[in-house]
């Protein structure tokens, strides 16, 4: 399988996976010099350019977006255009007209778009998962996700109030997919309204609030941002409410923070004991070597995409349901804007 990856920070990363995965990384591009050095050293034998309009006349079966995050569905669109499969990071989209015009372009499409959310396949997600999925939880009622980072003001501003930096354009509330995306994939649902808060009111752009209606009728809130005691070392907590029992990520240091704690009370036990339970994920192998936990969703999305790409599976987390994410940041942002009224999530399920 020939790919080419566009965005050498977070794309080489996962061009060095897809290459241990078996793939052939053909070519990668990044605009920066010092990002296609480091290139130059961690991919010998794979050709390096700075535009990535470059990976276009080449020969392709896949390309992995890893640029800025705000500028993927342009891209999508022309790879898409020529037949490439794409496996893009980062937003979907940026508006309700470019999430359509991408829907439209995947539906025109020989190639197919799988969007490389790998928090839906992180570890504590997985384990929650299979909670639901085998109706220990009963009917979820209540979903909520954090993706926080713990940094200074100093480095927080040097951010969000950096205006050539993405984060310094997009608004507070568009980086909501690392915690929207395992609400839709834990529930199976729809977001149908978000109303959004900002925490600080003195630092608007620094943490937001998002709270979420969902098409079976539950509720998600979401916290997405900057704000101190980041949940171990993977910025993300989960927790799904249901009406026999609760799943819930460990707020514990390192590997404990992949585990996930189940308390079922007494009452939905034949027994009438209330349980509780801590469960740890198994490890992930790859050539009989354990995978990093960190890096286990996004072994999982790229072995995804490989089975895509070469034996016509469906992608892992295709495009209505990464547009539907993505435009969730979008009505926040709209939200946020006019007094954190509720606004309407575009349908985009066809």
């Amino acid at each position: 399988m020939r790919v080419g990856v566009v965005g050498l920070k977070r794309g080489l990363h996962l061009a060095a996976w897809c290459l241990r995965l078996g793939m052939d990384v053909v070519i990668a591009c990044d605009r920066d010099a010092g990002p296609r050095s480091e290139a130059r050293e961690s991919l010998p034998g794979t050709v390096i350019v700075g535009d990535w309009r470059e990976l276009l006349e080449l020969r392709l079966d896949g390309v992995v977006l890893a640029n800025d995050f705000d500028e993927h569905a342009p891209l999508a669109i022309a790879f898409l255009e020529r037949g490439v499969h794409v496996l893009s990071e980062a937003a979907a989209c940026k508006d309700g007209a470019e999430g359509r015009r991408l829907i439209e372009a995947v539906e025109r499409s020989s190639a197919t778009y799988s969007f490389a959310e790998n928090y839906v396949f992180h570890p504590h997600v997985r384990l929650i998962r299979q909670a639901v999925d085998g109706g220990e939880l009963g009917r979820i009622t209540l979903v909520e996700a954090d993706y926080l980072h713990g940094m200074s003001p100093e480095d927080v501003t040097a951010l969000v109030g950096d205006p050539a930096h993405w984060r310094g354009r997009i608004a507070a509330t568009a980086y909501c997919t690392h915690t929207v995306s395992p609400v839709l994939a834990l529930t199976g649902a729809w977001p149908v309204e978000v109303s959004a808060f900002s925490v600080d009111e003195s630092e608007p752009r620094a943490a937001v609030v998002l709270v979420v209606r969902l098409s079976n009728g539950a509720l998600a809130v979401t916290k997405h941002g900057f704000l101190q005691g980041e949940p171990g070392s993977h910025w993300s907590w989960v927790s799904a409410r249901g009406t026999k029992a609760l799943a819930e990520s460990v707020r514990g240091p390192a590997e404990r923070s992949w585990s996930v704690r189940v308390q079922a009370e007494g009452w939905t036990r034949p027994d009438g004991v209330a349980r509780e339970e801590e469960r740890t994920p198994p490890a992930l192998h790859v050539d009989g070597k354990a995978v990093e936990r960190g890096a286990e969703g996004d072994v999982l999305l790229l072995e995804g995409f490989r089975a895509t790409v070469e034996k016509g599976e469906p992608p892992l987390v295709p495009v209505r349901a990464a547009v539907a994410a993505s435009l969730v940041g979008v009505a926040g942002a709209t939200s946020l804007n006019e007094g954190s009224r509720p606004v309407r999530v575009p349908d985009v399920r066809g």
